[in-house]
């Protein structure tokens, strides 16, 4: 028994370490901001985890681990059901009014144990961005309707319970961005793993593998047009109409590595108090060392905050034009984030509202609200 402990810790080893030797080149270079696509992949859609700046990877548990660190999923004691609604990048003063926002997003999440060390997880996450006016280049004022993209990501998980101490999960990603003439898909893979330490259980870390997957490309007839052959202009009549299919060059999706630690201290059977830290390597955009923390009352009131840091965050191009830093924000994201549950028992079960805010510049911050059914 000890033989078999001792080779299944000797393998999560081995597989970490393979994994973060295999991917530290590719995210060494922290430069090439804007050449990734499908950059949605790296909005946390969820409340809960949200509020402390995604610094829990370590400790996450539940459906919301298919966004930070799957290996939570297989925490999951039963069935639990999360809907959450944000508001991203809010410029009015209604925090609830999606017409006030950049955009909105919608997420969805059902995770179900299904055997004494087996779950599986589904979730999906959807933007709105409204409607947007249609305009070409002979009609630069609109006047020609609006189009509406649509955004969507749809996730498959799975995680598995190795051991007592042990935890690992993957996920599989369906990425799919639209708008009135063209589109995009494209599949997506994470990892992650857990490893619970301590005599209270009270030590965690956490790794994850994020966004890994071929190439998106954009398709569709907006990349066509109608050019005159054989004639000088367009409308001589000496010609005829060619529509000519332009290629578009294809897109790599943002894929990072994230490394956490967790810590949480009892402080009697009702109080507890969680610390988190978590480093990001990204390979599209900085570098990013996020901290958290929360404070939890009898698992029914839980209060948190978080901050996310990465190099120039502090400062505006403006301000680096000006003043010559070595370098400025390149996110609206300040880095704050704060967030409150409260979770009422329901017989057997469990009801929770969540909300998380996050502050930006320029905009008003990004507000997000959840309910939670755990049966």
């Amino acid at each position: 028994m000890r033989m078999k402990t001792l080779r299944t810790y000797t393998q999560i080893i081995m597989i970490s370490l393979s994994l973060f030797v295999c991917t530290v080149e590719s995210f060494a270079n922290g430069e090439r901001a804007g050449e990734a696509g499908a950059s949605e992949l790296l909005i946390n859609p969820w409340a809960r985890s949200s509020g402390w700046a995604g610094a829990n990877i370590a400790g996450i548990r539940g459906i919301e681990s298919v966004y930070s660190n799957v290996a939570g999923l297989a925490f999951t004691e039963a069935t639990e059901l999360v809907f959450v609604q944000t508001s991203w990048l809010q410029y009015g003063s209604d925090m609830f009014n999606a017409d006030q926002a950049v955009s909105s997003i919608s997420s969805f999440g059902i995770a179900q144990r299904v055997g004494e060390s087996s779950t599986l997880g589904f979730a999906i996450m959807s933007l709105n961005f409204g409607d947007i006016e249609i305009t070409t280049v002979d009609h630069p004022e609109g006047g020609l309707g609006t189009f509406a993209p649509k955004f969507m990501n749809m996730a498959f998980s799975y995680a598995q319970t190795f051991s007592n101490s042990i935890y690992g999960g993957v996920t599989f990603k369906v990425i799919s961005e639209q708008i009135s003439n063209l589109s995009a898909n494209g599949l997506a893979l994470d990892a992650g793993i857990q490893y619970i330490t301590g005599k209270k259980d009270n030590i965690k870390f956490g790794v994850a593998l994020k966004n890994i997957g071929p190439k998106m490309v954009f398709k569709g007839d907006g990349l066509s047009f109608e050019s005159q052959a054989g004639g000088t202009t367009v409308n001589d009549g000496d010609g005829y109409k060619l529509t000519i299919n332009q290629r578009t060059a294809g897109f790599e999706l943002p894929a990072l590595l994230q490394i956490g630690f967790t810590y949480e201290l009892d402080l009697n059977r009702r109080h507890k108090f969680t610390n988190a830290a978590t480093f990001t390597s990204n390979s599209f955009q900085k570098d990013q060392y996020r901290l958290g923390c929360e404070y939890s009352y009898n698992e029914m009131l839980m209060v948190r905050a978080g901050y996310t840091y990465e190099k120039g965050i502090r400062y505006s191009q403006e301000y680096h034009e000006r003043e010559g830093t070595e370098s400025y924000r390149t996110t609206a994201l300040r880095g704050p984030s704060a967030g409150i549950t409260f979770e009422l028992p329901i017989g057997e079960s469990t009801f929770g509202l969540d909300y998380s805010y996050r502050h930006t510049d320029p905009f008003n911050g990004s507000h997000s609200i959840g309910a939670r059914i755990d049966l």
